[in-house]
């Protein structure tokens, strides 16, 4: 008995030794500059996960070692143009990884939690044209866009305008995209003070939230697992949840199941009157083409784009407004107000609200918008990928299988491209002396490539008419008190801030 413990404790001695010593000097991988606790565990890097400080974490390592940096035994992050293109840029081979398969809905993947290029693709094709940028600056679209802004302009008279913009504008960003998708089969009326409407953004506010997505990345099988079990083994499993139920977006995606479920029981000649997405993606039912969609195919493509669509914009605009209330900021504010009280009457529809055809026209907006998004994108933190094959980044050999990645946080301030990065500066997107083709390529809060957001013509028409229609009316400035505090946004399981403020609140309240 002694001599086998000793044979296991010789064995497994000499297999970490062995470990080590590949991981360091031998594996592919070990030229990339890094720290060695990084490079020996994968674990190094969870910590950072678990702590909400991966994102920096991973920023700092940057500067410390350069643009390639190896943060796992089997992970490499990159901040380079080059790296960029060969990662994201089209045909390069590259592929999501099992990260993404957290976004699934239903239990089936969609557009955005495919793993392959392919699969991907042939999704996408389906309902792209439905979010061209030309789909967007005319017609119905338009028309509701210019109608939740003057429902918007209406709360604020309403329900007065010095209140916390964080509830607000997700009233804002839920009603647009909630018609969009489902038409009037789900579409809420959040702005018009619709209590059953407002509460789906209850669970948005939820706390635990970035817990349960560290044990879903970390930990998926076993917190699928503990979520799944019923009762007696559920009454134990219940003590060990991540996160007690309701999970975040419970309410959304339950809303989302009784749209769809609306629509698909709806007659022919009733889906025949819609132009909602949903109408769009019915046209592949199963039912209507051999080999088309299920049910839960289009349930989960639809509530996908359902949660991407509400956070995202209402948090750029929170920021927004934030930014150019702050008081060193006021001279920002001011250009922008000058350049939307220049639109003419024939750039107003009938409610005197801006359309969004000539919102998309005006460049100082367009500046807010991109300077905010570079300092406060949405989704900063690292995008994996991953190759089925051994490939060449920046001069490093990266063995089949590596997680990749790059992250809008890191690329939006590199110094050598954006001038004093971490200063707020819209004019800087504008300016003939800066190296404006540098900097849109360095910019990529909307992704790149074939997976670049589906949603962008959408989201940016919704901002620029918001701010054009809310800054040719007010001004806005920060309620007593509030001055060096920063809104916050949490990003998968980061909490994401402006790190010069001495306090951090999830709102953003402020004064017209």
């Amino acid at each position: 008995m002694t001599f086998d413990l000793f044979a296991i404790a010789t064995g497994s001695v000499a297999f970490l030794l062995y470990y080590i010593c590949w991981s360091l000097f031998s594996s592919p991988l070990a030229r990339i500059p890094g720290p060695k606790s990084f490079s020996l565990t994968k674990w190094r890097l969870a910590y950072e996960d678990y702590k909400g400080s991966r994102t920096r974490k991973i920023h700092a390592l940057h500067q410390a070692y350069g643009p390639a940096v190896r943060v796992g035994p089997d992970e490499v992050a990159f901040n380079s143009l080059s790296a960029l293109r060969a990662i994201y840029g089209a045909g390069s081979g590259f592929e999501r990884t099992n990260f993404y398969h957290m976004f699934a809905i239903y239990g089936r993947k969609n557009m955005f939690s495919f793993n392959t290029v392919k699969e991907h693709a042939e999704r996408k094709k389906l309902f792209a044209h439905a979010y061209a940028k030309s789909a967007m600056l005319k017609g119905l679209n338009a028309q509701m866009i210019e109608t939740k802004v003057r429902k918007y302009m209406e709360l604020l008279e309403r329900e007065g305008r010095s209140h916390d913009i964080f509830t607000s504008l997700h009233y804002f960003s839920l009603d647009n995209i909630t018609e969009f998708l489902y038409g009037d089969f789900g579409k809420t009326a959040c702005l018009d003070g619709i209590k059953e409407d407002r509460a789906l953004l209850h669970d948005i506010l939820t706390t635990g939230s970035r817990t349960l997505s560290w044990f879903t990345v970390h930990h998926p099988k076993l917190t699928a697992w503990l979520y799944s079990q019923t009762g007696l083994v559920g009454c134990l499993a219940r003590q060990f949840y991540p996160m007690q139920k309701p999970t975040p977006y419970t309410s959304i995606k339950l809303h989302a199941t009784k749209a769809f479920q609306g629509f698909a029981d709806a007659s022919a000649a009733e889906k025949a009157e819609q132009s909602s997405l949903i109408s769009k993606l019915w046209k592949y039912h199963c039912t209507m083409k051999d080999g088309g969609l299920d049910d839960l195919d289009i349930a989960s493509e639809c509530a996908d784009q359902l949660d991407g669509g509400i956070d995202t914009t209402s948090d750029t605009l929170m920021f927004t407004i934030w930014s150019l209330s702050r008081p060193e900021h006021k001279r920002f504010q001011q250009k922008l107000i000058d350049e939307v009280l220049s639109l003419s009457e024939s750039a107003l529809n009938a409610d005197g609200i801006p359309r969004v055809e000539a919102a998309d026209k005006l460049p100082y907006v367009e500046a807010v918008i991109k300077e905010t998004l570079r300092l406060y994108a949405p989704l900063p933190a690292s995008e994996p990928r991953s190759s089925p094959k051994a490939t060449t980044i920046d001069g490093y050999l990266i063995p089949a299988r590596t997680v990749v990645s790059i992250s809008p946080y890191t690329l939006h301030r590199n110094a050598e491209v954006f001038t004093d990065p971490l200063k707020f500066n819209p004019d800087r997107w504008l300016d003939p002396s800066q190296d404006l083709m540098q900097m849109n390529r360095f910019f990529w809060a909307f992704s790149s490539g074939g997976r670049m957001c589906i949603g962008m013509h959408l989201a940016m028409a919704e901002m620029t008419t918001f701010l054009a229609a809310v800054y040719r009316r007010y001004t806005t400035e920060p309620r007593a008190g509030f001055d060096m505090v920063s809104p916050g946004i949490t990003s998968r399981f980061e909490v994401f801030y402006e790190e010069t403020c001495n306090d951090l609140r999830v709102c953003s309240p402020f004064s017209i």
